[in-house]
């Protein structure tokens, strides 16, 4: 059974910086890209990163690029978003979800899901 637990959200102000885990169970980091989405309150489920079970390839989406940085512990089997100069328009719940081996880092076709974390940012 494969299993994923995000970790580390909160309240951050404006400005600050958070870094999300993603702790994988039941399978190998080998064997998943790994993305993160988001949710924000009223809107839909939007892919902001995700990392390559293969050759570590990263791809962020346009509104976290230069901000967020994706990256994995293997032995861990731990994969971590660290979001730097976080913004209101960051709130949401974060979740991450594996993707096909197949396709990479475009992290497609989602078969498994945490169930989220919450990331509020205000003053």
């Amino acid at each position: 059974q494969v299993q994923l637990v995000e970790s580390g959200g909160g309240l951050v102000q404006p400005g600050g910086s958070l870094t999300l885990s993603c702790t994988v169970f039941g399978t190998t980091l080998d064997a998943y890209a790994i993305g993160w989405f988001r949710q924000a309150a009223g809107g839909q489920r939007e892919k902001i990163s995700c990392i390559s079970s293969s050759d570590d390839s990263t791809v962020y989406a346009d509104s976290v690029k230069g901000r967020f940085t994706i990256s994995k512990d293997n032995a861990k089997h731990t994969v971590y978003l660290q979001m730097n100069s976080l913004k209101p328009e960051d709130a949401g719940v974060y979740y991450c979800a594996t993707g096909r081996f197949r396709y990479g880092a475009r992290c497609l076709v989602n078969d498994y899901w945490g169930r989220g974390t919450q990331i509020t940012v205000s003053s």
